[in-house]
């Protein structure tokens, strides 16, 4: 009986994380010109909720228009915030090496962290390229 209640444990434990883990930065303007869209402005989501991504994720370039869900889980100080967002790939990480996985745009950043300096632990998780609906919900 006492393995049973490990287990159930255990297994409500890494239950509660349904993507993938990776880090996450905040970047800041300029934003232009991207890997994905160049100069175009319109290439930018609703509220400049968008990301750089760092080779791991690139994929040649297959990655510009992703669009993944965000939930921060840890970093130094307790800067998470409660809640998701939604963002999108609009390009390469600019900055060499990648200091995260994500580099977020200062709006993405703020929606889930306290902190803007921070680097934070985030789990992600890839939408379909419709904005209708998720794979997956976290």
């Amino acid at each position: 009986m006492r393995h049973l209640v490990i287990m159930a444990i255990v297994f409500g434990l890494i239950s509660r994380v349904l993507g993938d883990i990776c880090t996450a930065a905040s970047y800041g303007p300029p934003y232009m010109p991207t890997r994905c869209n160049g100069n175009q402005q319109e290439q930018f989501p609703p509220g400049n909720l968008f990301v750089a991504v760092s080779e791991g994720l690139w994929d040649n370039g297959a990655a510009c228009g992703r669009r993944y869900r965000l939930r921060c889980l840890s970093g130094n100080n307790k800067p998470c915030k409660d809640g998701t967002i939604d963002v999108e790939v609009v390009d390469y990480c600019p900055q060499s090496p990648c200091p995260s996985t994500l580099l977020m745009s200062s709006n993405a950043f703020a929606a889930i962290s306290h902190s803007p300096k921070a680097k934070i632990n985030v789990e992600y998780i890839q939408y379909r390229s419709t904005k209708s609906a998720p794979f997956l919900r976290l």
